[in-house]
């Protein structure tokens, strides 16, 4: 009987989390699968896929793999097609390979934890794949106006189009992550989230963020950001719960079992502390 491989892929890959969750849902499961991860540029996922063999079962993708994959699946799920992106694609026996988007799931779940608090408004800082996932999930929470805070508007088009084709028909603009001349506007919103690096995170950006009862920073390494830093008395919904409600998904996309968030998240929660102690 074949020994299960699953991993995940992308570039930057060597900080992922995810082989960490994964080896901790299936020896929870009792499962004897292997998952680790593998650095894959742009361009090369379709070289990666034509070399997997039978023994493949699963994989998570994450930059800059989430829109390349989309041309190289046998079928999309309705939130893949809708986010445009995949980050899981489940490798059937057959060979057929599914994309899917747990990112959209996973980011209801992880903001549900968190909060039950109405949500009608957001920003979103940053306009790439993550961006388009949270903006779906928001408007499957009831959002109805989002704000695409970017250095481009050419390069949110996709993100844009994708969240102005959610079923809800949320109001969707774009506009500056700069400040335009003067003292820089506040994002007025119940929740603002940021995809972009901590290191983009300037004392002025983050002030203009100041008035968000809810931050949702996607970033789980470096921890705390600036953003999240700032935040104290607010309500935080982090990159750990995201990665790990997604995570669960997957772990039972790929297994076809269920697995409890809390064995993810402790697992994630000791690599962390480690890689800080360390």
């Amino acid at each position: 009987m074949l020994t299960r491989r699953c991993g995940v892929l992308g570039d930057p890959v060597a900080h992922s989390l995810s082989p960490v969750l994964h080896r901790a849902a299936y020896g929870e499961l009792g499962l004897d699968w292997t998952y680790d991860a593998h650095r894959v540029a742009s361009g090369g996922l379709a070289d990666f896929l034509a070399g997997l063999g039978a023994e493949w079962r699963g994989l998570s993708l994450t930059m800059p793999l989430k829109r390349e994959a989309l041309a190289l699946v046998d079928r999309l799920t309705d939130r893949a097609g809708l986010a445009g992106a995949v980050n899981t694609l489940v490798l059937e026996d057959d060979g057929t390979r599914v994309g899917d988007n747990t990112d959209l799931p996973g980011a209801v779940a992880a903001i549900r934890e968190r909060t039950s608090s109405p949500l009608a408004t957001a920003t979103i800082l940053g306009g790439g794949a993550t961006a388009t996932s949270v903006g779906l999930a928001l408007a499957d929470l009831g959002v109805r106006d989002i704000a695409l805070a970017v250095r481009e508007e050419s390069r949110a088009a996709d993100t844009l189009a994708a969240l102005r084709a959610h079923p809800a028909a949320p109001d969707v603009v774009v506009t500056s992550l700069a400040s335009v001349g003067g003292e820089p506007a506040g994002f007025a919103a119940d929740v603002v989230v940021s995809t972009i690096p901590a290191s983009a995170q300037s004392p002025e950006l983050v002030a203009r963020c100041a008035g968000a009862p809810v931050v949702f920073e996607v970033l789980y390494d470096p921890w705390p950001t600036p953003l999240v830093t700032s935040a104290a008395g607010r309500t935080v919904v982090g990159g750990l719960d995201l990665l790990v409600h997604q995570a669960v998904l997957q772990v039972e996309l790929f297994t076809g079992r269920k697995v409890a968030v809390d064995v993810l998240r402790e697992a994630g929660e000791r690599a962390l502390a480690a890689r800080t102690a360390g």
